[in-house]
């Protein structure tokens, strides 16, 4: 069973948008787009990431 975690391989600022895109195989800068455009027009981006990283959690074995 997959787990959706934060990635320690596609981490940018916390690794969530990596963690999203391992989670459902595409590529991660699609959802980095998506997660910035969603950020730029309704403004809530910033807060759900924000919750995302407390929320999800590490990916095994990172440090």
């Amino acid at each position: 069973m997959r787990k959706l975690t934060k990635s320690s391989d596609q981490k940018m600022i916390a690794g969530v948008c990596g963690g999203i895109a391992e989670y459902f195989g595409i590529e991660v800068t699609w959802v980095r787009l998506i997660w910035a455009v969603i950020s730029l027009f309704a403004g809530s981006g910033i807060i759900l990431y924000i919750l995302a990283a407390i929320i999800m959690p590490k990916e095994e074995g990172w440090e």
